[in-house]
């Protein structure tokens, strides 16, 4: 069973003050939910309502709406954004000393604590502010020249297609998509996807770890030794992954990862992070110029500028209340949210679910397309009529309806959100 004293230790590189805020306003619910759970397993643990009505406590959401675009960006619990003001108002008192010279080195002890959770080197991880921000550092500082080749799938992340796009026209190499059937038949032909298309010219690959649009986790380690062997380097998107479900970079064996942490993590908004092989560091360009004595150093990549210390700092607080949670039953809960809707909607004829409910292939982010009525106006009336957010998905391949909980979410959220697709699906959307 959680203790106190196991909970602060998950903290990590955490601040004092992190702990402290956590102690105020966060540990008493992880405790609490802890007691409730016993020695039960993840599985058992997922549907305790027990031990996640304490979670929900945890956060300060609006519970007149009901948020299922957690996808996109997810709120933060009550201790990470009272954690975040409190540094603010720290560095304002006297930024030059208060921010950068108390606040801005406390960012070490960040690193540590993300590096330990992604099973890295300190020395390979950048703090960054979003996936988008992490991947257009590997994007943009690959060195590669007219005619060489970047593979990557149609169904990866619109800000990464475009961003290879401009370099396209800019400095004429050729990017390739390969297309994929949704839900696929199985891992082995992701990976046998990629195998084919490879052509000599190929010189990366971008892969997610996991789609945006429906959800589908890829074969990222058979991909990334694929790509190792021939020569190619391998740029793995991870923005929907990390505290998603559980791993570690020795199941990727992936040189460059990049992803955000406001999502699953639940860190405040405008953070992420840029994992770089150690070996790799120096070939990468960063995204801003950083000087020539940085370029073994990590650290080039968090070359930005001005900016806040708060963001960065109270990714410490989110860490800890992920780590209380634990990233097993986390997954676990997220799988059964999902379950719960997508089980209910398949039964009905014309829904058709997008995404495998293998856990080896799916988490908490799923999609569902109804026949004969338009994904778009669907989610409109979801919002308009019950005021339940959604991801509408337009894409050729998986036009449907994205739907992503978290944990925070309620049974009785997720019913609500099944009555109303259950309502259109018998009448109909109204004119």
């Amino acid at each position: 069973m959680l203790t106190r004293r196991t909970f602060l230790r998950s903290a990590g590189g955490a601040t004092a003050l992190a702990i402290a805020a956590l102690c105020e306003g966060g540990i008493k619910h992880i405790l609490a939910a802890s007691v409730s759970a016993g020695d039960a397993s993840p599985e058992e643990i997922a549907a305790n309502e027990g031990f996640w009505r304490e979670i929900q406590q945890a956060f300060t959401v609006d519970r007149s709406i009901i948020n299922l675009n957690n996808g996109g960006v997810s709120p933060s619990p009550r201790v990470v954004q009272e954690a975040m003001r409190r540094y603010l108002e720290y560095s304002n008192e006297a930024p030059t000393y208060t921010m950068w010279r108390n606040l801005e080195p406390q960012v070490e002890g960040v690193r540590r604590g993300l590096a330990a959770a992604f099973g890295c080197d300190p020395e390979e991880m950048a703090i960054t502010r979003n996936a988008s921000e992490s991947l257009e550092n590997c994007i943009f500082g690959l060195n590669l020249k007219a005619g060489d080749e970047v593979l990557t799938t149609t169904q990866d992340y619109p800000r990464m297609l475009t961003s290879w796009r401009q370099r396209e026209r800019r400095e004429g190499i050729k990017l390739r998509m390969i297309p994929f059937t949704v839900p696929p038949p199985s891992m082995d032909d992701l990976y046998e996807r990629f195998e084919r298309a490879i052509t000599p010219r190929t010189k990366v690959i971008l892969v997610c770890h996991i789609t945006n649009l429906t959800g589908q986790i890829f074969p990222i380690k058979r991909i990334c030794r694929l790509g190792r062997e021939r020569g190619i380097e391998v740029v793995v998107d991870g923005a929907h992954a990390f505290a998603h479900f559980p791993f570690k970079l020795a199941d990727l064996d992936c040189d460059y990862y990049g992803t955000s942490l406001h999502k699953w993590l639940l860190a405040p908004h405008g953070t992420g992070f840029l994992y770089v092989k150690k070996s790799k560091i120096k070939g990468l360009w960063p995204l801003m110029a950083a000087d020539i004595k940085q370029d073994e150093d990590i650290r080039k990549f968090e070359e930005i500028g001005t900016h806040p210390a708060a963001n960065h700092n109270a990714i410490a607080e989110a860490l800890t209340f992920h780590n209380g949670i634990g990233i097993e039953r986390k997954a676990a809960r997220l799988r059964y949210l999902k379950n719960r809707w997508a089980r209910r909607l398949e039964q009905i004829r014309g829904v058709r679910i997008l995404t495998p409910y293998d856990p080896a292939q799916s988490c908490g982010l799923a999609n569902f397309s109804v026949d004969g009525i338009d994904q778009g106006k669907l989610g409109a009336h979801l919002w308009d009529k019950h005021r339940i957010v959604v991801t509408p998905i337009s894409h050729e391949e998986c036009a449907g309806i994205r739907v992503t909980p978290n944990v925070y979410t309620t049974l009785d959220e997720i019913d609500i959100f099944c009555d109303a697709v259950e309502k259109v699906i018998r009448n109909g959307l109204p004119a």
